[in-house]
């Protein structure tokens, strides 16, 4: 791979959060407990999901994809960083960190769009309540399952093809804890800028596509809330929508901090410690939020 690129460099070194060693114990002990938890809660919502027949309708359907991909980016991440923990030398091969950067950006991506799908599913189902049967159908579900996938398969390798063809040569030392874009790009010693554009339109359409759908979907949903007169409809459309809303705030403002800031101001300490939150605690908190906050969940799981 290295002499297909023309790159002198044939694996890259990880610098971490820190650089104390008398942190990595405790760290690798946290991150392990955040893994754990990361993979019962996904596992546990995927499983009760697909066994219970009560829950077997649209919304459902991208929760259980939520939760997929939750489990998949987070397993993408975590395991190698835990490693690195245990290791003197925390080394990535070129191929692991190509493969890395592949398929955290199809989950992140995918991610993105996932929300935005449920929060337009929420909008249906607050302000269209009649017609939610025939617009979010278990079929139109489906398809729009398989297009987010698509999107965020066509997308990654868009980006991992481009990353391809750059040369690394100055260093092999990433300024960050996993194969990401910004950084692999900030130690390339050829030109970037087709790497760059593509990095703006995609990341244009990415994130602040799925952001303009989520806030429109609101707009609309509060709207809609404000005409409605009894408290326990109220109650019945915040509790529909609220689980939601709280996990868009956490990804998308961790994601927007590393990836919508000006390369002027941005800070690769704080992206670092960002990154985390969408990388490792989003995926452990969803399940809760959702389980926690959903009584047909919870009704499920008694």
């Amino acid at each position: 791979m290295a002499e297909r690129n023309d790159s002198a460099v044939t694996e890259f070194i990880l610098s971490w959060l820190t650089d104390q060693p008398e942190l990595h114990l405790p760290l690798f002990l946290l991150f392990l407990r955040i893994y754990l938890l990361t993979v019962l809660g996904n596992l546990g919502m995927i499983i009760l999901i697909l066994l219970s027949s009560h829950l077997h309708t649209p919304m459902y359907l991208f929760l259980s994809s939520l939760s997929f991909i939750d489990l998949c980016y987070s397993t993408v991440i975590t395991p190698k960083m835990l490693v690195n923990f245990v290791k003197e030398k925390n080394v990535i091969s070129y191929q692991e960190c190509m493969t890395q950067l592949y398929f955290f950006l199809v989950f992140v991506i995918s991610e993105c769009h996932m929300l935005a799908a449920m929060a337009y599913d929420c909008y249906v189902a607050i302000c269209n309540p009649l017609l939610c049967n025939v617009t979010m159908s278990y079929q139109v579900c489906s398809w729009m399952v398989g297009g987010i996938y698509c999107m965020g398969i066509i997308c990654a390798a868009v980006h991992t093809l481009c990353m391809l063809r750059v040369v690394f040569c100055k260093t092999n030392i990433i300024n960050h804890y996993l194969c990401d874009l910004f950084p692999l790009m900030e130690i390339a010693c050829s030109n970037t800028f087709v790497n760059e554009v593509f990095l703006l339109g995609l990341r244009a359409f990415n994130i602040l596509v799925s952001t303009l759908t989520i806030l429109g979907s609101y707009i609309f949903i509060i709207a809609s809330i404000l005409h409605i007169k009894s408290t326990e409809g109220i109650f019945k459309a915040f509790s529909t929508c609220g689980s939601h809303f709280s996990a868009v705030a956490v990804f998308f403002g961790s994601l927007a901090f590393v990836y919508l800031q000006p390369s002027s101001v941005r800070s690769k300490d704080k992206g670092k410690v960002s990154s985390v939150f969408y990388t490792t605690i989003v995926p452990m908190l969803n399940p809760m939020i959702y389980s926690l906050r959903n009584r047909d969940v919870k009704t499920c799981s008694e």
